[in-house]
């Protein structure tokens, strides 16, 4: 019994024990499981004491109204926007997220699942972390602490599939420990599951198991063809959550306003030198940072380097408002560079650090979708390029969305809910 425990949590935990992950700089890996080995043993502790002890007196709200509903299930303030339509078009829809999951400004919007119990299972702890230690070696415990927190998450969520019977379950995530969790519970209970890509993938994700998986385009496919079998029925979708924006497709005017996108691998001192840079080469330029939703960091600095930089809150503008007062973006490893290409704004892959094992994670600059400047001398040179001639690139977004300059661009959300219909028998 304790064998198949180990072989599922090595499931659910599986992005967490990648050489991706573990390749990740300090500074990012740091907020999730700190560098220090008494930082994690004190996380433990306060995990335990601050949640999981307190779970077993706290009561939240009844959920009995979920009962047979379509679950819309979250674990971010970026899955919400990705599902939302789904809960405007779709009748008895329900969002759902675990009890303690931060959904930003959606926070309140959702039912909260309890794990009041989770506590009754940390008896399994010490097998499930000797077995991928016997797997995958130091690896392991140098990760104990996310293995500490996914213990409990499919044993509550079985009790509580079996109680509320969703008529199915709708996932924007597929690699995070709680939706895998999920996932395989889901499928104890023989409950449909259905897969909506929110961003994209890389190979480093998990095997594609849902009994749905609505994908934007050939990329995320052939992708996922590297991760391992593909179960269930594929489609092609494109990207729902941008629908709105689409009519809105940027021309190809000239290069007034540059974005600076970053996320919590960058370091701020490689933000920092490309925020002298472009203030000395292009000080007639408009500069704006955005750092990604789940950056905390405080990037006031930036203002005592250029007065006139304006710092974008990713908590209270989404992805595609920000974009439309682009003309061009620079940024890394980041999705955000499909989203930009999507409403005909060109982007630079630009690595904030040389040091960082990562090198275009996504693929953008190798399949064309973006050019890519290797050191600040390039990075000057092609943002110059563009402000002389910025050319439509809309197009180059077609091996990773399906819709592309097709009759369904901007209709994603039409054949998302077609598809589901379809599968559900609504």
């Amino acid at each position: 019994m304790l064998e198949k425990t180990a072989a599922l949590y090595r499931k659910i935990l599986h992005i967490r024990l990648t050489d991706t992950f573990a390749g990740l700089p300090p500074h990012a890996l740091e907020p999730v499981s700190p560098n220090n080995p008494l930082k994690r043993l004190l996380k433990v502790l306060l995990y335990t004491g601050g949640r999981l002890v307190l779970n077993l007196f706290k009561v939240n709200k009844p959920i009995g109204h979920l009962q047979g509903k379509v679950w819309l299930y979250v674990v971010s303030q970026n899955n919400y926007d990705s599902l939302r339509f789904l809960a405007e078009a779709l009748p008895d829809t329900a969002f759902v997220a675990g009890q303690n999951k931060n959904i930003g400004k959606y926070g309140k919007q959702v039912n909260r699942l309890s794990f009041r119990f989770k506590l009754l299972y940390y008896y399994k702890f010490p097998f499930v972390l000797w077995s991928l230690y016997k797997s995958h070696g130091r690896r392991a415990l140098r990760f104990f602490d996310l293995v500490y927190d996914a213990i409990g998450f499919y044993e509550i969520y079985l009790r509580l599939l079996k109680q509320y019977r969703p008529a199915a379950i709708v996932f924007a995530n597929d690699h995070n420990a709680d939706a895998r969790a999920m996932l395989y519970a889901a499928k104890a209970h023989s409950i449909p599951t259905i897969y909506i890509q929110h961003a994209s993938v890389s190979t480093s994700f998990p095997p594609l198991e849902h009994d749905l998986s609505l994908l934007e385009g050939q990329d995320a496919l052939d992708k996922y063809k590297q991760c391992g079998p593909i179960r269930g029925e594929v489609q092609f979708i494109g990207m729902p959550k941008a629908d709105v924006y689409i009519q809105h497709r940027k021309a190809a005017t000239p290069v007034r306003y540059l974005g600076i996108c970053c996320n919590t691998i960058d370091s701020t001192q490689g933000i920092r030198a490309v925020v002298q840079l472009l203030t000395q080469k292009f000080p007639e330029l408009q500069l704006t940072v955005r750092p990604h939703p789940r950056d905390t960091r405080d990037f006031s600095f930036l203002q005592a380097l250029n007065p006139h930089i304006v710092l974008s809150d990713a908590k209270k503008e989404n992805a595609f408002d920000f974009l439309l007062h682009q003309d061009l973006i620079i940024a890394g490893d980041s999705s955000i560079h499909l989203e930009a290409v999507m409403l005909n704004i060109p982007g630079i892959y630009y690595k904030f650090d040389k040091d960082v094992a990562l090198n275009d994670y996504y693929g953008y600059a190798q399949q064309g979708l973006v050019e890519q400047a290797n050191a600040a001398p390039e990075l000057a040179a092609l943002i110059q390029s563009y402000r002389q001639h910025r050319p439509d690139v809309y197009l180059r977004a077609q091996y990773y969305n399906a819709t592309v300059g097709t009759a369904n661009d901007g209709r994603s959300s039409e054949l998302a809910i077609t598809y589901i219909r379809e599968y559900l028998k609504f």
